[in-house]
């Protein structure tokens, strides 16, 4: 029977300089971000429709537990207008996502 013995002292990689293209250590002011101002523009939209989607959605208890009402369950705005709505907010997100950065330099 072999026995594993542990090292001392874990390893640990040693990590790479944080350096920009230019060898230069980066600025506050030469951070670049994922997504530009109107993706962030996009992206609130989208959320701001996904929550109106949901509130569309909300609703339809009965005041008496015993009693079903069918239309009010079964409405058009949350069978078809809401679900229509979240479509289009969660579109709006996919879209502000994929959408390209004006900033985007190609590498």
């Amino acid at each position: 029977m072999s026995t594993v013995t542990k090292p001392s002292q874990p390893y640990v990689a040693p990590r790479p300089a944080s350096t920009t293209r230019t060898g230069e250590n980066p600025s506050k002011s030469e951070q670049v971000f994922l997504f530009d101002k109107e993706n962030y523009i996009w992206m609130l939209g989208g959320v701001a429709l996904i929550l109106i989607g949901f509130a569309l959605m909300a609703g339809g208890k009965s005041p008496d537990p015993h009693k079903f009402n069918y239309e009010e369950i079964y409405s058009f705005r949350r069978i078809t207008l809401a679900p229509l709505v979240l479509l289009l907010g969660f579109g709006i997100e996919i879209y502000a996502i994929m959408k390209k950065p004006a900033n985007a330099d190609v590498a």
